[in-house]
């Protein structure tokens, strides 16, 4: 990994703002990043002697003047995200500024392949600054230096298939699916402009990513959100079980519930969570049926979600929870036992965990070059 160059700290400043921006003239920088123009004419004259910034055109001030506009510099370097989804492996590699350079898509078992073709995509010789990577677990942070792999209990495996991939000497840093995908409704979705919020994913699984004043919250054992662990049965006579809630509301049983309904008038018995929706939405009483009771109990559980967060905006995502099919129902059984609650859909679809994974790479691979500030202006 090519190492930052030391920077100032108002050099610092202004390469933060640019990468924010993506393009921008002195003056605008100096508005950004709260500095004198003289600082920042410094500042950038550093940043473009260390290849961060570049001069990219200019711009018409309307008084027939014109200003300098730059960008990141090709020293600057790039980020790499990966979602070790359950079936497939998306790979996005972007500039700090969060241009878009590679996108590749593969099934889980080539994910180390689909690691390499978007690395090989991105621009030669510009440095890798980090590496995020989506798993559908828990994550804690990483020790700093200890050159251990990251490694999850659930997804250590598949990580360790597709780290033989990732090129040496870069830092990686693991984040749940969940949050990556909350992050991706915030900026890109159906959360902009709302800060506090919970994104609840219905599918295979089921999670919840927490963000409260637009950060994601992790908890101390980087276990928030895990709605799987919530107590289920709850009842006389039944002991709740780790991880039933989740084997109850999730995929696989509601197609089993629907077999167990299902009559020979009714067709055959679909086999996959999208047929069954489909099924639904074309009017066929026993997929509504079916269907309808998913979003009651998909309704409570946003109920439980808003007990605790009061989060005034719920998404629903993952493979099933994302239809628009749910909502009426998840809306009714939620004002029924709770406060009023906004509940939408998910507007990123599958795409949504690796495009929040790439907004923290981005966050962090400009930190990488902005901590290397040192010296005092």
């Amino acid at each position: 990994m090519a190492r930052a160059s030391r920077l100032t700290e108002s050099a610092s400043a202004v390469f933060a703002v640019l990468a924010g921006a993506g393009t921008a003239t002195r003056p605008q920088l100096a508005t950004l990043a709260g500095l004198s123009k003289p600082t920042v004419s410094s500042a950038v004259a550093e940043l473009e002697s260390a290849r961060l910034a570049a001069h990219s055109g200019t711009a018409s001030s309307g008084t027939g003047r014109s200003a300098a506009v730059y960008r990141l510099g090709p020293a600057a370097g790039t980020v790499l995200a990966v979602d070790l989804g359950p079936a497939f492996t998306r790979v996005r590699g972007c500039a700090l500024d969060g241009t878009l350079l590679a996108q590749v898509t593969g099934s889980r078992e080539d994910a180390a392949d689909v690691v390499r073709q978007a690395l090989d995509a991105l621009p030669e010789g510009a440095p890798l600054r980090t590496i995020v990577v989506a798993v559908g677990d828990v994550t804690t942070p990483q020790q700093p230096g200890t050159g251990m792999r990251p490694a999850t209990a659930k997804a250590g495996p598949v990580f360790d298939a597709m780290a033989v991939a990732l090129p040496p000497g870069v830092p990686i840093h693991l984040e749940n699916n969940v949050n990556c995908a909350a992050l991706a409704e915030l900026y890109e979705g159906a959360a902009r402009g709302r800060h506090t919020f919970g994104y609840l994913r219905i599918g295979v699984g089921v999670g919840l990513g927490i963000v409260v004043g637009g950060l994601v919250l992790r908890g101390a054992n980087g276990a928030a959100g895990e709605l799987a662990r919530l107590p289920y049965p709850w009842d006389d006579g039944r002991e709740p079980r780790q991880e039933a809630l989740e084997e109850y509301i999730g995929a696989r049983s509601l197609l089993r519930r629907a077999a167990e309904v299902w009559q020979d008038s009714d067709g055959p018995c679909p086999r996959t969570a999208e047929r069954l929706f489909a099924l639904a939405g074309e009017g066929r009483a026993a997929a509504r049926a079916v269907v309808g009771r998913h979003a009651v109990d998909v309704g409570r559980l946003a109920a439980a979600v808003t007990a605790v967060l009061d989060p005034g905006l719920v998404v629903l995502g993952g493979s099933t929870g994302a239809d628009p099919q749910l909502l009426p129902g998840v809306r009714a059984e939620l004002a029924r036992l709770s406060w009023p609650t906004e509940v939408v859909s998910s507007t990123v679809g599958d795409l949504g965990t690796v495009v929040g994974a790439a907004r923290l790479a981005v966050a962090r691979g400009v930190q990488t070059v902005t901590e290397a500030a040192r010296t005092k202006d």
